[in-house]
């Protein structure tokens, strides 16, 4: 009797594991099917191709600034390449640039278009700052990430109250003089982006102990030459959102806020008082105007600033 129960038990234990076995072989069916389904799903179910990540095709005959990336060569191929999986696949990131774009580009446009820069160069201060008003571990500041003997250089003040370099309007104007210079240096708008990381004389170095005269035939450190590739690879994404996984809902995005700028002639003695007489608060002043660096504004004689009020 005990060896006939013994037999069932096994008996019992086997049928068990063959079941196990069988729901498991089901359910991992079921999950590559829904994978599949999810990748071949069309956008109104709100999955796309990004929940996956796989390798990405590079577009051929891409242009930076009217000038053709040269993707024949080998290691610019495998440098734009890897710029743009990173740029793709860090989606947070990558959305949260993209938002704030659609607040910014539309004033940089005109003032590149103002200036005589390619419009490509908007993107430029998308890879330094993330069009936002950082400060680097350089001491670099503002959208275009500009340090201070280089502002002053542009024309920008910068002093304890004042620092022209977190205004959007008047960096954006000095990185135009920078670019039109080195532009004017190197006869290339690619070797101008890369100068505005490397400095016109460092990278004219480069070229000059090269014996070289085009950007992609330099062989430089790993920050230059990434740099130019992140601006390529964050244009292609950008200009072709669909195409990279990114559908981005046009009530989602950051927009231009409306302003009313006033002209100050004279000293501001404390500017949480002036908010409060314009309707509004320091923070709002502040973030409307991060060039007013303390809580005063002394205007000498002759001296005008603008200030750009909420309207909402």
């Amino acid at each position: 009797m005990r060896f006939v129960a013994l037999l069932a038990a096994l008996f019992s234990i086997a049928v068990t594991l063959v079941y196990i076995q069988i729901n498991e072989r089901n359910r991992k069916h079921t999950r590559i099917s829904k994978t599949a389904e999810a990748y071949n799903a069309p956008p109104e179910m709100g999955i796309t191709n990004s929940a996956i990540a796989r390798s990405l095709p590079i577009r051929e005959n891409l242009i930076f600034a009217g000038e053709l990336v040269p993707l024949q060569i080998p290691d610019v191929r495998e440098r734009f390449d890897r710029e743009l999986h990173i740029n793709t696949y860090w989606h947070s990131n990558t959305i949260g640039l993209i938002k704030r774009s659609h607040r910014w580009f539309p004033v940089m446009e005109e003032i590149l278009a103002r200036e005589g820069v390619p419009a490509d160069f908007k993107y430029l201060p998308v890879i330094e700052s993330g069009l936002a008003n950082e400060i680097s571990p350089r001491n670099a500041v503002g959208y275009w990430q500009i340090i201070a003997s280089a502002g002053k250089e542009l024309g920008l003040e910068i002093n304890r109250e004042v620092d022209e370099r977190y205004d959007p309007v008047k960096s954006t104007e000095a990185a135009c003089t920078y670019l039109k210079n080195a532009y004017a240096k190197f006869g290339s708008w690619t070797a101008a982006a890369a100068s505005y990381n490397r400095g016109i004389a460092g990278l004219n170095r480069a070229f000059e102990n090269q014996k070289v005269s085009n950007f992609y035939d330099l062989m430089l450190n790993e920050e230059t030459s990434r740099y130019v590739f992140r601006i390529i690879a964050i244009k292609e994404i950008m200009e072709n959102l669909p195409d990279y996984g990114f559908i981005i809902d046009e009530e989602h995005v950051y927009k231009p806020e409306e302003v009313n700028v006033i002209q100050i002639t004279k000293t501001i003695p404390d500017l949480t008082e002036f908010a409060i007489e314009q309707g509004i608060n320091i923070k709002l002043l502040k973030r409307h105007n991060p060039w007013l660096r303390t809580d005063r504004l002394t205007v000498n004689i002759g001296q005008r600033y603008e200030i750009a009020i909420p309207l909402n």
